[in-house]
Parts: C-alpha cells; sequence; structure tokens
C-alpha cells in the first residue's frame, strides 16, 4: 500500500486545478482574517463601554438630588440645555419645499404658428410708418390669423407649467418684475429741453411776415437782419460783428448764405441783390434787375435766385459780368418763398397769391425752366415756409399762413399731396432735422410756439414756448443740433431740440467713414 501512497502524493504535487493545501496563505485570505479580527474587536470594545456607561450612571446623582436614572431622548445629547422655552415647530420657508418636478417644456409642433411667428421674428420694430399702413397691416394680420395680433403667440406649449408649492417664494421675483423699456419707446422718448439754451437781443427786427432775414452758414456764422443793419454772430466765439448799414429808409429784406463758403446775398427794398464777402467784409457786387423789393433769395451752387414784391423771379449767375440768366414771372403777387432742392432738381417758390409752384432745372446747368413743372393751389394762404426733406429729395413740405393753418407734404415727381395736418395757427417756417425723422416748424397766432413733428405720422413730439409774439424765422445750426428762432418780440432763441447721443453719433461716424471707403474703390 506504501506504493499507492507515494504515487498520490506526487500526482497532488502536479496537479493545478484543484485548491492549494499547502504553503502561505494568500493575499486576500490574509485580509479577510484581519477584518474579521478587527470587527470582532470592536463588538467586544462597544459592549464593555456599555457597560461602564450603566455602572457610572447608577452610582452619579443627578444636580436636583432626584432619580439616579439619566434619560437621553436623542443619541447625542445637546451642548444648550433648553431654558423653559419651547422651540417653535413652524418649518422655515423654502427649507422643506422642493423644486417642481417637470422644468423642462417643449413646445407643441401642431399648436404653433410658424408663417406668423416668421412674420413677428422678422418684424422690424424700429421702422417708421404711417398710422393708415399700420392700421392696414393690422386688419390684414387680424383677418388671416381669425384674432388680434395681440391675442397671438409664437410658442403653443401641451401641458402649462407646474405652479410652485404653497409658500414658496422666489428670491429673484423683484428682479425679473421689473418691466423693461423697449427700445422703440427709448428712442422716442429722448430728452428735449423745454427751456431755450441762450436767449438773444433782436431790438428794430421787422415784424413783417413775407420777409426772410436769417439764415445760418455752413462755417457757423449767423447772419440777422435788423431793420437797415446786418449783423454776424460767430456760434463759435460768440463774436458779434456789424456787416453793412443801408442809407435813408430803405431796410434789409431778405439773407441767405451760400452752400460753402463766406459769401452772403442781400436783398433790400430797392430791388437789388448785393454779395458780400463776410471774411473779408467787403461788398463784391450789387445786381439789379428787380423794381420792388427783394423778399426771398436761394441758392443752387454758382446761381443765385431772387424773387421779388411783384412776383417776379430772376436767375443770377454770380460769376459772370451779365449775371442775369433767366428773368420768369412766376406769381401775381410777392414771392414770399423759395427753396432749391438738396440735389438742385426742383426749385420750389411760394407767394402771396396762394400758390405754390415747382420748377425743374434745366439740363447741365443750375437755373429753372420757365414753366413750372406742378402748380399747386390748395393752400388757403400765402406759402412762405418751404423746406425740402433731406433724405427724400423729391418729398416737399410746404406752411400756409393764417386763412390755411396747414402743413402740407408733396411727391414733386408726381405733384400728388402726401398728407395734410391742420396745426391750429400761422405756419411761418419749417426746417426738416438731419438726424430724426421729424421736422420742426414756427407758428405766427396764436399760440406764437414752435412744434417738433414725428414724420411720417405727424404725431407731435413735444412744443417749445417762450415767445411773446410770432416766431417769424427759423434757421438751423450746420451740425443740426440747434434751431434759432427769431420772433417778432425782438428776441433770438436757441433751442437744442437735436442734439445727438453720443453711441448714434459713432454710428452715423462710421457711416461716414464706409462710404468714403466705397467712393475710393471703382
Amino acid at each position: 500500500m506504501s506504493q499507492f501512497k507515494y504515487v498520490n502524493e506526487i500526482n497532488s504535487l502536479f496537479t493545478l486545478e484543484g485548491p492549494l493545501t499547502r504553503g502561505p496563505p494568500l493575499r486576500f485570505q490574509k485580509k479577510g482574517q484581519e477584518n474579521f479580527n478587527t470587527s470582532n474587536l470592536n463588538m467586544n470594545n462597544s459592549s464593555k463601554s456599555k457597560s461602564t456607561l450603566n455602572n457610572s450612571t447608577s452610582k452619579t446623582p443627578t444636580k436636583n438630588g432626584g432619580s439616579d436614572v439619566v434619560r437621553f431622548g436623542r443619541k447625542t445629547p445637546s451642548k444648550t440645555p433648553s431654558k423653559g422655552k419651547s422651540k417653535s415647530t413652524t418649518p422655515t420657508p423654502n427649507k422643506g419645499s422642493k423644486t417642481p418636478n417637470g422644468d423642462r417644456f417643449i413646445p407643441s409642433r401642431s399648436a404653433t404658428n410658424f408663417d406668423f411667428a416668421h412674420f413677428k421674428l422678422n418684424l422690424n420694430d424700429n421702422e417708421e410708418n404711417g398710422a393708415k399702413t399700420l392700421e392696414l397691416q393690422k386688419q390684414i394680420c387680424d383677418s388671416l390669423n381669425g384674432e388680434s395680433i395681440s391675442k397671438q403667440r409664437i410658442l403653443s406649449y401641451q401641458k402649462k407649467a407646474p405652479s410652485a408649492p404653497e409658500g414658496f417664494v422666489n428670491p429673484m421675483r423683484v428682479i425679473y418684475s421689473q418691466t423693461k423699456t423697449p427700445a422703440s419707446v427709448k428712442s422716442n422718448n429722448r430728452y428735449i429741453p423745454q427751456a431755450p439754451d441762450r436767449i438773444l437781443d433782436a431790438p428794430d427786427i421787422i415784424d413783417d411776415y413775407y420777409l426772410n432775414l436769417m439764415d445760418w452758414s455752413a462755417n457757423n456764422v449767423l447772419a440777422a437782419a435788423l431793420g437797415a443793419q446786418v449783423y454776424l454772430w460767430n456760434a463759435g466765439t460768440g463774436n458779434i460783428e456789424q456787416l453793412l448799414e443801408l442809407q435813408g429808409n430803405d431796410y434789409i429784406c431778405s439773407l441767405a448764405w451760400i452752400q460753402a463758403g463766406d459769401y452772403l446775398a442781400v436783398g433790400t427794398t430797392t430791388g437789388t441783390v448785393e454779395l458780400w464777402d463776410c471774411s473779408a467784409f467787403k461788398r463784391l457786387r450789387s445786381m439789379t434787375g428787380h423794381s420792388a423789393r427783394v423778399g426771398s433769395l436761394a441758392w443752387n451752387n454758382y446761381v443765385l435766385t431772387s424773387g421779388c414784391r411783384t412776383g417776379q423771379m430772376i436767375h443770377h449767375d454770380v460769376r459772370q459780368r451779365e449775371h442775369l440768366l433767366s428773368t420768369i414771372s412766376a406769381h401775381s403777387q410777392e414771392i414770399c418763398g423759395l427753396k432749391w432742392s438738396p440735389d438742385g432738381k426742383y426749385l420750389a417758390s411760394g407767394g402771396n397769391d396762394n400758390v405754390l409752384n415747382i420748377w425743374p432745372s434745366v439740363s447741365g446747368g443750375f437755373h429753372s425752366q420757365n414753366q413750372p413743372l406742378h402748380t399747386l393751389t390748395a393752400h388757403q394762404a400765402a406759402v412762405k415756409a418751404l423746406a425740402w426733406c433731406p433724405w427724400q429729395p423729391h418729398v416737399l413740405a410746404s406752411g400756409g399762413g393764417t386763412a390755411d393753418r396747414h402743413i402740407r407734404f408733396w411727391n414733386c415727381n408726381t405733384g400728388a399731396c402726401l398728407n395734410a395736418v391742420d396745426t391750429k395757427s400761422q405756419v411761418c417756417s419749417i426746417l426738416w432735422s438731419s438726424h430724426y425723422k421729424e421736422l420742426i416748424s414756427g407758428h405766427g397766432f396764436a399760440n406764437n410756439e414752435l412744434i417738433i413733428w414725428k414724420y411720417p405720422g405727424m404725431t407731435k413730439v413735444t412744443e417749445l414756448t417762450g415767445h411773446t409774439a410770432r416766431v417769424l424765422h427759423l434757421a438751423m445750426s450746420p451740425d443740426g443740433s440747434t434751431v434759432l428762432s427769431a420772433g417778432a418780440d425782438e428776441t433770438l432763441r436757441l433751442w437744442k431740440c437735436f442734439a445727438v447721443n453720443s453711441v448714434k453719433k459713432k454710428e452715423v461716424q462710421a457711416k461716414s467713414k464706409s462710404s468714403v471707403l466705397k467712393q475710393s474703390i471703382r
């Protein structure tokens, strides 16, 4: 049998699949044994501590000398004992509240009007349309969608958001409940000072509706005719100098600066038109041709157009010795308004015969043809206030006298009246703003005020009061921010009503730089 025992031992040594019965214990077996021993030790220690605690409490008396048993309401006793006041059991708000489930909302495609959503997203809020156009768009949208635009929703959800639990207070409620002002309202509600920036005295200014006695040059010099004298006020330095003074009973009837330069045209009661170099304080020439006072003047490059009391209109070429280019019988009564369009294609003339004429320019020249393109008779009083739109050269604004009191807008390409507004006062002058889509008008009887209008809706932006007599003339500063008003109360008032904010000024400068760059690239 011994040989079998020996063979079995040899076979067990070479067996690999069975468990190892010899040799040192493996690592995981050592680890398990150590953990088992540690747990047994902890259990023994805990049992000993409990027995010790029971023995100590039974031997230690209480402070009050009462029962020897100490009772624990909690596992760990509190450090600060209660002082007889019971703590409030009311839960703290927001402490026990939980965030409502389902905070992700997915819009329902079947309940969403994608066409209307695309229209609303592409709608330009800053686009300024007339009241009639906006009303027409509202009616069309109402008829297409079956309900008002204000009730239409771009996104629609199948389930509403779950309401917050009772007592839940959102700490961000104050921040998000503040209403934000739309950009369109901010742009419309810009600050316009209601008091003039400066008031200048204008003694002996003639109170005559048909004259044009103020003009502001591109070099920031204001020319003012006070009786028989012409004064120059440099708005940059504040210097005031006298340019000329007529002799006898003559007085100045009209003034007009050339578009670029220091040349000033002066119309007198004798029918002559004088040309002055204001930088040298020298009269260059005196041009004749009229038989009555010259109440209106207008420049188009080197051509000066003058209108007189007889209704006659003359074009002067100031470069030539023979200055008369043409003489036209434009009106049956005095011409009190003359304006060339910014592009030099049209000349507007208004007279005391309640007629407004639009004259086309000759091809290749700077004077008008002898026949008017349009003869407009809608005004019921003298037409003195004339102003061309700076961004629409074919649009003309005209104002009527006391019996008319209307501001009318004309399309000079077609001769159609675009709009008419009753101002309730005599319209003496009109100016367009170059920074805003607005215009300002000066009025006489009965309100003697200035009104700023929003174009094209012609809603009142503000009314500027202060003159005690009718506002006869208006002039715009070269930067387009300040308006000068001359009243029959012998005062000149400067209003900073079209000041541009710094953000918009930077945008304008950026646009001007890009336009120059585009012009240089061919």
